[in-house]
């Protein structure tokens, strides 16, 4: 299973995070539970929401990018945040399926931090030691 740290110091007004995974479908499980930890306790957001998600990209970085930005924006748009996933990534060419589990912002739900966006200050995705590790800024 994936790890993942918040970086103290890093970026001022922003939160910085290493996120290491097993393999590229675990990075990227492990990056949503991250960003999804950042906004919210995820103790307090119910499962009974379910959704597909399909992504493509060019290349893997920017497909975790868009993976990322696709769950801020559910939270934003949709008020849903969705702490468990399933992700299926395949490198050639570049794709990304995954089925959400999560629920609604309600008043029931504590609230973390608001993340308004993925940027591409120091934003790294690569494999080392037989793991795969990517350093994502987010916007909050």
């Amino acid at each position: 299973m994936g790890r993942w740290r918040v970086l103290e110091g890093v970026v001022v007004a922003d939160c910085a995070l290493d996120i290491e995974g097993d393999t590229l479908a675990d990075l990227f499980e492990t990056a949503a539970r991250a960003v999804v930890d950042l906004m919210v306790d995820p103790c307090t957001v119910g499962t009974d929401v379910v959704r597909s998600v399909s992504l493509t990209a060019e290349s893997l970085d920017l497909l975790l990018y868009d993976w990322l930005s696709e769950l801020i924006f559910l939270k934003d748009s949709e008020r849903l945040v969705f702490p468990r996933t399933d992700v299926q990534v395949q490198e050639t060419p570049c794709a990304l399926r995954a089925r959400l589990m999560g629920g609604p912002l309600e008043a029931a739900t504590t609230l973390r931090a608001d993340a308004k966006a993925v940027t591409f200050h120091m934003f790294t995705l690569e494999p080392r030691d037989g793991r795969w590790h990517a350093r994502v800024v987010i916007d909050i």
